[in-house]
């Protein structure tokens, strides 16, 4: 669901062709972190000609794109780097643009989409929790006007319990294994030495089911966070990375989970009949998904009326 709108924002395809993209994406995503041995039938060739694929499909969209005589009724990502491309000022190409919107979609579904799995899990487990949540985006549709309407930015900022709910999920579920850092200089740590030229490899687990910095490290406790934790940097969170190199998406993605919670808790009810076997590859990965019965929730003179959602 995530890739398709993706796909189609940055790059105006449909959901066919969304889904033939996600196929050569996810081939990609199963190799891209293996040992560097470009053979067939390794992981690493696998990655590469997942990686070729999708590049090809983009590079198809861009040809398609610049030889079309229409102009598109609502334009999107791919249109304005066209628009960067031409001009005479600008350092990018059509290889960088290529490269930018294939690194761009990537951030931009692979690891929320997991979170968003993991938090099934968590909701299924921690009735409390799932109550709060629905309380809190109850509470915006009281207050509102307009029950249909879509949900606003001061709404968004509103959702304190859910941004509590989305750092508690990062922070247990460890979406992204490691975080890839270049030695500048010799570092010691520990009675340790780092060489300087090394590549290292910044462990989130290690610090985030730390006893010593968090409570029962393994509890899954949202209201562990405190509110003026929830959007600042700190050395004990680091589902984002850190530093100067801090992932430039984190505010996307969170909006992202909290935008899907809140249509969640006010539109829908749901039951997992399959709670999935969790692996890691060396990312989060559910091996035969998590099955969930969907039912839609429409409203009638104040009463609440079910449906279950064909295909679902």
């Amino acid at each position: 669901m995530l890739f398709i709108f993706i796909a189609k924002k940055i790059l105006g395809m449909n959901e066919e062709e969304a889904l033939k993209l996600r196929g050569h994406y996810k081939v990609f995503a199963n190799g891209f972190l293996s040992f560097p041995i470009n053979l067939p039938g390794t992981a690493f060739h696998s990655s590469l000609q997942g990686r070729k694929s999708a590049i090809k499909m983009i590079k198809d969209v861009f040809k398609k794109r610049r030889s079309s005589k229409e102009k598109a009724n609502e334009q999107d990502f791919i249109d304005y780097l066209l628009q960067e491309i031409e001009n005479e000022e600008t350092f990018i190409t059509e290889e960088i643009a290529v490269d930018l919107i294939f690194i761009v979609i990537f951030a931009a579904h692979e690891n929320t989409s997991s979170t968003m799995t993991r938090l099934f899990k968590y909701l299924t487990e921690y009735p409390d929790v799932l109550r709060q949540l629905k309380e809190e985006h109850e509470n915006i549709l009281r207050n509102r006007e307009d029950k249909y309407a879509p949900i606003s930015w001061i709404e968004y900022k509103s959702t304190i319990f859910t941004h509590k709910v989305t750092n508690e999920t990062l922070r247990l579920a460890n979406i992204a294994s490691g975080k890839f850092r270049k030695v500048l200089k010799d570092v010691e740590i520990n009675g340790y030495t780092i060489p300087k030229g090394w590549t290292m490899v910044v462990c989130a687990q290690s610090i985030h089911l730390d006893a010593n910095k968090y409570e029962n490290p393994l509890e899954f406790n949202p209201s562990r966070w405190k509110d003026e934790e929830l959007h600042s940097v700190s050395k004990t969170f680091v589902a984002f990375g850190g530093g100067n190199r801090m992932c430039v998406g984190a505010n996307l993605s969170k909006m992202q989970i909290s935008i899907f919670l809140h249509y969640l808790m006010t539109s829908y009810r749901w039951k997992v009949s399959n709670k999935g076997n969790i692996t890691r590859q060396p990312n989060l990965n559910f091996d035969d998904g998590i099955r969930i019965q969907v039912l839609e929730i429409q409203r009638e003179n104040n009463k609440e009326i079910i449906t279950q959602v064909e295909g679902v």
